[in-house]
């Protein structure tokens, strides 16, 4: 089930223990549920695996935190499709803080690796959280820059926590945890990081942040799914300009071009 249909179940039903009394019959009053999810929902097998998710998140002292736990971002409630419940490793504590998404190119140059770590290290100072998505390049950089600073950072992955990817992350997955942050899924153990995974995943960075930095963005980008995200949300797009030459800047200077905000200092950001 998506979050638009868990939000469905709950607004109808008020709480979990209720829909899970729910006979298959009820569920296919509902418009938008079929049998096949009908039969997933009142499954025994699923609620039988759901034990052992749970056995599972609390060896690996992984939370979950619903809508209804204070720890739960304010911020996210406010879009759409937000997720009824996110698995947390880490510092929940620090969910609620204000927040800065940084984003850009995975095949990032070295100028704009320096670039979001300069954006991540500054803000970090002003007690300004990083979010990424704990990606290589831009995402990795933004995050390496806040633990530079002694801030906080928080990766937003699109696969259960106890995945890391890419590998290659991994000492910087432990780092992040270890520095205060917190790494934060919406989807359960096990789940594989699948392609279709990370547009979902991108409307939780830009939904928990006041606002994105866009560093490097080829003109067709994973990227540029994050801004559209964060425009539909409200929330503030920032843009780094990149050299005309590079085919890593076609996307951000298009935006640009397109009205949204050049900055060229961690001072252009409003919190």
């Amino acid at each position: 089930m998506g979050s638009i249909r868990k939000q469905i179940l709950l607004n109808r039903y008020k709480t979990p223990e209720k829909i899970y009394t729910l006979k298959k019959e009820e569920i296919l009053q509902i418009r938008g549920f079929h049998e096949t999810l009908a039969e997933n929902i009142i499954c025994r097998k699923n609620r039988e695996n759901l034990k052992k998710q749970i056995e599972a998140l609390q060896k690996q002292n992984i939370k979950i935190l619903t809508i209804e736990d204070k720890e739960y971002p304010e911020i996210l409630k406010t879009i759409y499709d937000y997720p009824v419940s996110i698995f947390v490793k880490g510092n929940e504590k620090i969910l609620n803080a204000p927040a800065i998404g940084i984003v850009g190119c995975r095949e990032s140059s070295p100028y704009g690796e320096k670039v979001a770590q300069y954006f991540a290290y500054h803000l970090s100072k002003r007690n300004i959280n990083i979010i990424s998505g704990l990606a290589k390049g831009i995402d990795s950089q933004s995050h390496i820059g806040a633990i530079k600073a002694k801030g906080i950072t928080i990766g937003i992955i699109g696969c259960g926590l106890d995945i890391v990817y890419p590998k290659e992350n991994e000492y910087l997955y432990d780092k992040i945890i270890q520095e205060n942050g917190a790494i934060i899924s919406e989807y359960p153990l096990g789940i594989k990081p699948t392609k279709m995974n990370f547009p979902a995943r991108n409307r939780i960075i830009s939904g928990m942040s006041k606002g994105i930095i866009v560093i490097e963005a080829k003109k067709k980008s994973g990227t540029l799914i994050t801004v559209d995200f964060a425009l539909e949300q409200g929330r503030n797009v920032y843009v780094v300009p990149g050299n005309i030459d590079e085919v890593n800047s076609v996307g951000t200077n298009d935006l640009i071009k397109q009205g949204a905000q050049m900055v060229t200092s961690y001072k252009d950001i409003e919190i």
